[in-house]
């Protein structure tokens, strides 16, 4: 636990197995905890001590992460955008299902394979004319559903596929980025890092446009990577309804327990009136729906 805290303290994600363990940094005040128990029985008062201290950064990391404030223009646009990871497409089914209740503006789909992809295509068209994707098998497609008009963009560059667009929502210019980089597995904390950084380049590279950034960021506000994507301005919308600690993985241990890696980012000109956590069959993350407003200059 002190070398888990201490690259936190450190703001770096260090390497295996402490970029995984970061992701339920909430978690480790049960293990710290016990240690501290027994320091207490074994009365060495020099580890109980450091057992303290351990609990204390704890809870102090747990606090939220990022910018927070009201846009201060006047409203022009509401959009509701829904991101969701279909695991393999197995939960294409069910995200049919979820889109045609909850009629978001904008989906965000990451695992789509070729299979989902033409379900896509055949039941929603109608309501969603226009489309960005990266066509893959396996976890490498990825699309992008939209009820306003699209121009595509060059995306970001992933082993999985990150398409972008730029969208007209009622008269205004708004960037839309979907994000699913690899995760840190042990043997690919280096590529994890790298794809992060290049959703965190794009941030940055675009914040003269209003922009949502969403999907599957396998990473939480606890790892140095995903921290560095708010540095650029962008707000977890999440956080800004309150439930900025509200797992989404594994969705089989949800809500007792599970970390926060799916997210809706925006920039400054958003304001986040509700987000809604959907559990879907079929898939181990459950799918996020946010309420935005877009406030003018």
């Amino acid at each position: 636990m002190s070398v888990v805290v201490g690259c936190r303290t450190a703001d770096t994600d260090g390497i295996t197995p402490v970029p995984q363990l970061l992701a339920f940094l909430p978690w480790l005040l049960v293990p710290t905890a016990v240690g501290l128990l027994f320091t207490l029985f074994a009365r060495w008062w020099t580890g109980a001590v450091w057992g303290v201290a351990l609990l204390g950064l704890l809870a102090w990391f747990i606090e939220p992460y990022g910018k927070t404030g009201d846009p201060t223009g006047p409203p022009v646009a509401e959009l509701r955008v829904l991101t969701s990871n279909v695991e393999f497409g197995q939960a294409t089914g069910a995200l049919i299902d979820a889109v045609r209740r909850a009629e978001p503006d904008v989906v965000f789909v990451q695992e789509c394979e070729y299979t989902c992809d033409a379900a896509l295509k055949r039941e929603l068209t109608d309501t969603y004319p226009h489309r960005e994707a990266v066509e893959g098998g396996g976890s490498e497609g990825s699309v992008v559903l939209s009820r306003f008009p699209l121009r595509a963009t060059d995306g970001v560059p992933g082993t999985m596929g990150m398409p972008g667009a730029v969208a007209d929502v009622d008269g205004h210019a708004v960037r839309f980025q979907l994000a699913h980089p690899m995760p840190p597995l042990p043997d690919q904390v280096g590529l994890w890092q790298r794809e992060l950084g290049r959703l965190r380049d794009a941030a940055a590279a675009g914040r003269d446009t209003p922009t949502v950034l969403a999907g599957d960021f396998n990473a939480s506000q606890d790892h140095a990577a995903f921290r560095r994507i708010l540095d650029t301005g962008l707000r977890d919308a999440a956080r800004l309804t309150g439930a900025d600690r509200t797992p989404t993985w594994p969705s089989r241990t949800t809500p007792a327990f599970g970390t926060q890696i799916d997210h809706v980012l925006v920039s400054e000109e958003f304001a986040a009136n509700q987000a809604r956590f959907l559990d879907l069959p079929d898939t181990d993350h459950r799918a996020l729906l946010v309420d935005l407003t877009l406030h003018g200059a």
